[in-house]
């Protein structure tokens, strides 16, 4: 999409962030399951993951999940005003935080800290929330549309002091940034090539998985906690949610640590299914000798 067929969107964006949050998200509800006929690729990308990790549901349980997660998508399309623009004190509203003093006493203890954040619906709304309290470092990939890519990198660093690196500057200066007391907002789970990722399970297939967050634990002398965002029900805000530091983490063992990602991730997932980022072709990377499934 140009920058100039974006400019209406953004404009509308910016107008709708000034509605109560209630009305906003129906809005964009209403406006997920419209469009989702238009996007007949992503549907069957849907359609195909969800087979792929829910099979114990039928196929009219899974077309139900499926339009609610295309409804959440159009919410978090529309919401992304609100996290743009809207003042800090009207963010604090909207935004639940818990178990942030597991972060702080991780902290105090100056102990580098990896804050695991999957992608979910919610996952730039406990983005901002986060940096609303303290100054992190994360990795960020530009985006093709030069005004939407603008408007990302203002809404990510909009409060505080955040550091946002490209993956090519890579582990030696995320390490850095967290030994300098920087938590790590850590977004682990889309699909990734062979040469960045080992094959471990993923609701049961073989999902090519980086492996990333075992070696930064272990250069780094980094705990992890979870960090998951969660759409609250009744369109009344988020719900970010920092667990406790995992225990015995890392390991000798990368594939082993990765394997235990995935499941941990997989547990969280059940909790709430459609808000899960089912777009992403999660399974593009096979083992070798395996055809692609998209």
């Amino acid at each position: 999409m140009s920058a100039l067929y974006s400019l209406p969107i953004v404009a509308l964006l910016w107008l709708l962030h000034f509605l109560p949050l209630p009305l906003l998200a129906a809005i964009g509800r209403g406006l997920g399951r419209a469009l989702m006929p238009f996007f007949k690729k992503r549907q069957a990308v849907v359609a195909l993951n969800l087979a792929w990790c829910f099979p114990e549901l039928d196929e009219t349980a899974r077309r139900d999940l499926a339009r609610r997660h295309f409804a959440g998508l159009g919410r978090s399309f529309l919401e992304r005003g609100v996290l743009w623009w809207a003042s800090r004190r009207r963010l604090e509203k909207l935004i639940q935080v818990v178990g942030e003093e597991h972060l702080q006493a991780e902290l105090a203890a100056g102990r580098p800290v990896i804050l695991l954040a999957p992608h979910f619906l919610g996952l730039d709304a406990g983005g901002v929330a986060i940096a609303m309290r303290h100054d992190v470092v994360s990795f960020y990939a530009a985006q093709s549309n030069p005004l939407f890519n603008r408007l990302l990198l203002r809404g990510r660093q909009r409060f505080g002091d955040q550091q946002l690196l490209s993956r090519k500057e890579g582990l030696r200066a995320t390490v850095k940034a967290m030994k300098s007391g920087r938590p790590f907002y850590y977004l682990p789970d889309l699909n990734a090539r062979p040469r960045d990722a080992v094959f471990v399970p993923f609701f049961g297939k073989p999902a090519a998985t980086v492996s990333a967050l075992s070696r930064l634990a272990r250069v780094a002398d980094a705990v992890v906690l979870p960090c998951v965002t969660r759409m609250s029900p009744g369109s009344q805000g988020y719900r970010l949610e920092i667990g406790e530091p995992w225990p015995d983490f890392p390991t000798s063992d990368a594939v082993a640590d990765t394997a235990r990602m995935n499941l941990w991730l997989e547990g969280v997932i059940r909790t709430m299914p459609e808000q899960y980022y089912w777009v992403h072709r999660r399974f593009k990377t096979r083992p070798p000798g395996e055809a692609r499934p998209y």
